[in-house]
């Protein structure tokens, strides 16, 4: 096994955790500023439904962490695979800390800046070093 193709997966665990960080400490504020309280929220009530109440800059962090919430959960197993299969050192392991390198900066962009076509070229570029991460998953797996 070569386990040190964890440290990104943990890595981004953290960083998902401090966008979710973010996203409360901006939130509520705004939430508090538009005259929203939460203990008169609806009930049932989604953070998506402050979509159009909150300013787009606050929502940026909401939509970020969704993010976070969807892509990496390949990139989760598909290290785990390289991991248990000895196969989590040399060029796996450098695009796992370059999937994770681009999915934080990813994230500080869409947060701060957020121009769609900029934002997707980093999300492009992240998405393939995922794609050759599960390729190599795949070819190690059936080598077996």
């Amino acid at each position: 096994m070569s386990l040190q193709i964890l440290a990104p997966g943990a890595v981004l665990i953290l960083w998902s955790l401090i966008m979710l960080m973010w996203l409360a400490l901006s939130r509520l504020p705004a939430m508090k500023n538009s005259g929203m309280d939460l203990k008169n929220a609806p009930r049932g009530g989604r953070g998506q439904d402050l979509e159009s109440t909150l300013p787009p800059q606050v929502n940026w962090k909401s939509h970020n962490y969704t993010h976070l919430m969807e892509q990496p959960t390949i990139f989760y197993p598909t290290i785990i695979i390289l991991a248990l299969t000895g196969a989590g050192t040399g060029i796996n392991l450098a695009l796992a800390w370059a999937y994770v390198g681009l999915r934080i900066a990813h994230s500080l962009y869409q947060a701060l800046i957020n121009v769609t076509s900029v934002r997707f070229a980093i999300f492009l570029a992240s998405t393939v070093c995922l794609v050759v991460l599960a390729i190599n998953a795949v070819r190690v797996t059936l080598a077996l």
